[in-house]
């Protein structure tokens, strides 16, 4: 079994929500970080109470790495600590590093991420060296049933630069991108018909969305651009199928929910604040339940 086919399940079972885990200290409340011995470490205990609160109500998390490696080594040993903490809870983790080299240098990336002190059940890749920068991530798919989600059409501003460049024999570069990787399914394909490799789509073009879900439906999508990138729930629903075939990233959205609670900075503990991204949590997983049931009743 694919961890792809594990994220399905979990998303039939929990719902579509990816805890974003950009952790900034900056995002913490001012009495958790006076509590703490440093930034890193009220990053790590903030992520575990995070965690414990959604864990029921979410199908994975998503840690991006450059939160971490702004905090210096400490930092990166906080987010090898989160990595781990949701791996021993049997939960899933996408490390969100967007490597994209090759050959021996790709090697040693998948070493540390699939099998050394960062292991993750997931990353995130670039593939605009070719396909070849996947193939030592690949190994791992076959050997460890670990899976990838390839940049294709993302949510930032500057996507239109390079993935909506138009190719001489039709389509845009990012449909290339979702070709090749519909290649990669059709030899990697998972119990629920999903590839181990699936795409990154970003949930802020609508009508893109619905032609993307409907031209790549062997592609499971990480979806970005939910809530802080201006991302609703019906556009997140477009790019699912039958409420599964994706899972839609928030971060901070969830994380800085305790900003919007009322409770104030320094009257908010991790406990009460981990609260409040549960409960955000919760309200984004049921919109796009209901965007979902809209979805299916329309013409």
């Amino acid at each position: 079994m694919y961890n792809i086919d594990k994220l399905y399940e979990a998303v039939a079972k929990k719902g579509v929500v990816c805890v974003g885990l950009d952790t900034s200290p900056s995002y913490l409340p001012a009495a958790v970080l006076k509590n703490a011995v440093s930034g890193a470490a009220a990053v790590l205990d903030y992520n575990k109470a995070v965690i414990d609160a959604t864990f029921d109500v979410c199908a994975c998390y998503k840690a991006q790495i450059a939160y971490y490696e702004a905090l210096g080594l400490e930092g990166l040993s906080a987010y090898a600590e989160t990595v781990r903490y949701i791996r021993r809870k049997a939960g899933l983790v996408i490390a969100d590093i967007k490597r994209g080299d090759i050959a021996d240098t790709a090697q040693q990336y998948a070493l540390a991420h699939f099998a050394g002190e960062f292991e993750a059940d997931f990353v995130t890749l670039s593939p605009y060296m070719g396909v070849d920068s996947f193939e030592p991530w690949l190994r791992y798919a076959k050997s460890a049933g670990k899976g990838a989600f390839a940049l294709m059409r993302t949510s930032n501003k500057g996507m239109r630069d390079f993935e909506y460049q138009e190719l001489k024999n039709g389509g845009r570069l990012y449909h290339a991108v979702g070709d090749r990787l519909s290649d990669l399914a059709a030899d990697n394909t998972g119990v629920y018909g999903y590839g181990a490799f699936g795409a990154v789509v970003g949930c802020t073009e609508r009508e893109e969305a619905v032609e993307i879900r409907r031209k790549y439906a062997h592609l499971f999508f990480l979806i970005p651009g939910y809530g802080a990138q201006g991302g609703a729930a019906d556009d997140a629903a477009a790019l699912l199928q039958n409420g599964n075939g994706g899972v839609v990233n928030a971060s901070r959205s969830i994380l800085k929910a305790w900003m919007a609670d009322g409770g104030g900075p320094n009257q908010m503990d991790t406990r009460k604040a981990a609260e409040t991204a549960r409960n955000e949590a919760v309200r984004m997983r049921d919109a796009i339940r209901e965007a979902v049931e809209r979805k299916k009743g329309a013409p």
